[in-house]
């Protein structure tokens, strides 16, 4: 119910900028869930504090502590059997006009309502971006399968729910031991220049490829000659054998995945990004970064232009 002043005008709220900056801050909020936490954070900090000062502006009639006194009812003559409309007693003041209650029960409902529409459509936006989105470990086979100093092209399914759309290459070389320890270079077939699935530069003994079912998944693997590196056929990219970068568009070096032993077998974990190797084999010295798209630097002053990746992407 609108009130009115003393010339029959309706009240309207002032002005305010409140809106706008409870706006910017969920703009910048949905940016951050592409971009990143520190963002996401910014966002919501922005929301929160005009967010604040904005329902804070709107509830100011309603949260004045001022009395408001009730207008004196004109006193009527007593007719037949009626009394006369008593004058309210001192004290008697009108603390929440009816009109206030309606406004501020309008104002809660829209905020419901509000809420069931737009909860389950941003929440799983906002949410599912940062939940880790990893897949188990996936066992490629037993240690022996894996002649040293030979690397072996192993295809796999990363997710066997997802059938063969998520079937992926790994180029696994067994190093021999370190310190008593299996060690193993696993490479990702994925080009870092824009993602097309890199070549060994190799002869591949298909003669001696074997496949194997383990669990859900099958396993492909296939030896391969003296592997002195790795190319890109779609844009010229090429990688030495410990996938470092040698030529072409590619900004670093080749993705790996880690991995662990257990049992006599051989299993992949997740990926991550690389900026460059020093050493070879066992004995290589590995940059090691979270892991990033395609074409995006993750070391050097480059590194800060590009975005912080989700988890488990």
């Amino acid at each position: 119910m609108a009130s009115h002043g003393g010339d029959g005008s309706p009240h309207v709220p002032a002005p305010t900028l409140w809106p706008v900056g409870f706006a910017v801050g969920i703009a910048v909020l949905l940016v951050g869930v592409v971009l990143g936490w520190l963002i996401v954070a910014i966002g919501a900090a922005i929301a929160a504090l005009f967010g604040f000062l904005w329902i804070r502006e709107v509830t100011r009639p309603v949260r004045s502590t001022e009395p408001v006194a009730a207008p004196e009812p004109e006193a009527r003559p007593a007719t037949r059997g009626r009394k006369a409309v008593p004058e309210p007693g001192e004290g008697e003041i009108v603390r929440f006009p009816r009109s206030k209650l309606l406004e501020g029960a309008t104002l809660g409902l829209g905020v419901v309502i509000g809420g069931i529409v737009t909860l389950p459509i941003l929440g799983p936006a906002l949410v599912d971006p940062f939940v880790d989105q990893g897949t188990d470990d996936v066992d490629i086979g037993a240690l022996d399968e894996f002649p040293e100093n030979r690397f072996v092209i192993t295809t796999f399914l990363l997710d066997p729910e997802q059938g063969e759309v998520s079937r992926r290459t790994a180029y696994v070389r067994n190093n021999g031991s370190l310190d008593g320890q299996p060690s193993f270079t696993i490479l990702s077939s994925r080009c870092v220049h824009l993602g097309c699935p890199v070549q060994v530069n190799g002869l591949p003994l298909d003669e001696a490829a074997k496949t194997e079912q383990i669990d859900n998944t099958v396993v492909r693997r296939i030896p391969t000659a003296a592997a002195v590196g790795f190319g890109c056929p779609c844009h010229g990219g090429q990688y030495d054998a410990e996938g470092n970068r040698t030529a072409g568009p590619p900004v670093r070096a080749l993705d790996r995945y880690e991995f662990k032993v257990r049992n006599g077998r051989l299993l992949l974990s997740k990926t991550y990004s690389v900026g460059s190797v020093e050493g070879t084999g066992s004995e290589a010295q590995i940059k090691k970064y979270d892991l990033m798209g395609p074409g995006q630097h993750v070391d050097g002053p480059e590194a800060v232009l590009y975005p912080i990746e989700p988890p488990g992407h």
